[in-house]
């Protein structure tokens, strides 16, 4: 039998060959086949995961919750020191030097990357900019919405800090960091479905001592992690907890 495994589409471009190597780890650790399957965009990820066709996923914090509750999934682990943050940009001519300076209309590009959305929404809130009362501008990618920042196409852009710190020198140069949010506990985690979750002990081992040998440490670094860490439910719970909170 082989299992399906997809990683959130907010991953960055620059290590899409680095799960592909994981993935190839992974199925001669466990003997197991595993079959990957990359989604362009969350909606088609959802899709999936509603019909039932996804075992191991690498999910942002937002479907963390619908993973766990409507699914079935189990966390096993998260990446090492790495947190998801969300940074609100503007292009560096900008008249916009805070927050609060933005008015009703503003144009704000992101992407529909819903937790870093959800944060950078709440960070523009001393602007009183909601849904209703700004125009967003959809992407694929942060890519293109720092595109849509550099052309002049939009007022605001919401960057997983992550995605904004991985542009180019010349492109950063060219942008201005008004806010970088700082709440340390919201974070992707790699999750084990119901179908693999008589293995999951042992996927969960490997994958902690995974920095213990030379090969998966080479691994490892394809992905920009240095190790992962044990994530237990009590902690997917608090940060699901936290993650419905913010979106009241």
């Amino acid at each position: 039998m082989t299992f399906q495994f997809t990683v959130s589409p907010d991953f960055s471009p620059d290590h899409i060959s680095g799960w592909y190597i994981f993935n190839t780890w992974l199925q001669k650790q466990t003997g197991q086949g595993i079959h990957l399957e990359m989604y362009n965009n969350f909606q088609t990820q959802r899709v999936a995961i509603e019909n039932d066709a996804v075992d191991l996923i690498y999910a942002n914090p937002f479907d963390a919750a619908m993973l766990v509750r409507n699914k079935g999934f189990s966390p096993l682990v998260k990446p090492f020191g790495v947190s998801d943050e969300a940074i609100i940009v503007v292009n560096a001519d900008s008249q916009i030097l805070d927050v609060a300076d933005f008015g009703p209309g503003t144009k704000i590009a992101s992407t529909d990357d819903p937790d870093v959305l959800l944060m950078g929404m709440i960070m523009l809130e001393p602007a009183d900019l909601n849904v209703e009362n700004s125009v967003k501008i959809g992407c694929d990618s942060y890519i293109l919405v720092a595109k849509q920042l550099l052309q002049g196409n939009s007022d605001v852009g919401i960057f997983l800090a992550e995605a904004y710190d991985n542009l180019s020198n010349m492109v950063k140069s060219r942008l201005k960091v008004l806010v970088r949010s700082e709440i340390s506990v919201i974070h992707h985690c790699l999750m084990i479905g119901p179908k693999l979750s008589p293995r999951k002990q042992e996927i969960q081992d490997l994958l902690v001592g995974m920095d213990m040998t030379d090969k998966g440490r080479e691994v490892l670094k394809s992905l920009g992690f240095s190790g992962w860490v044990k994530v237990g439910e009590e902690e997917t719970e608090f940060m699901i907890d936290l993650m419905d909170a913010l979106s009241v």
